[in-house]
């Protein structure tokens, strides 16, 4: 299964790996927005999402921003290499993810954009 990535209004990634797990991070938009990251509020593992509950907070020199889960499920990993390093959000999916979850509906993707939609809806933000 080829993975798939998308992207919610409130700029959030989230990709689908096998076995239903979506793996979540914010974007490139709201990395640039927040500025230089000082910490990230991490959640428990095993914490029950449902979809667009609040997962996580990331703190920049400048405001705080509440990350939101974009589908329903189990938190199965955390990051807790964004304890010591904040920055790292900004890095590569691979390096800069927030949580794992085990979906509960993977269905609740589909209202989800993929990345050209999600591109002309930042331009719109900046208009």
């Amino acid at each position: 299964m080829v993975d798939i990535l998308k992207y919610t209004p409130e700029h959030e990634w989230i990709k689908i790996e096998n076995d239903n797990i979506a793996v979540i991070g914010i974007t490139q938009y709201a990395q640039d927005a927040l500025g230089d990251l000082v910490y990230v509020e991490l959640p428990e593992t095993g914490r029950k999402l449902s979809k667009g509950d609040e997962f996580a907070v990331v703190e920049s020199v400048k405001t705080a921003a509440e990350v939101y889960t974009p589908v329903s499920g189990e938190i199965t990993a955390i990051n807790d290499n964004l304890s010591n390093d904040p920055e790292l959000i900004k890095k590569s999916l691979a390096e800069g993810w927030i949580v794992k979850i085990k979906m509960d509906n993977p269905d609740e993707i589909a209202d989800l954009m993929d990345q050209d939609a999600y591109t002309k809806f930042c331009e719109e933000q900046d208009h």
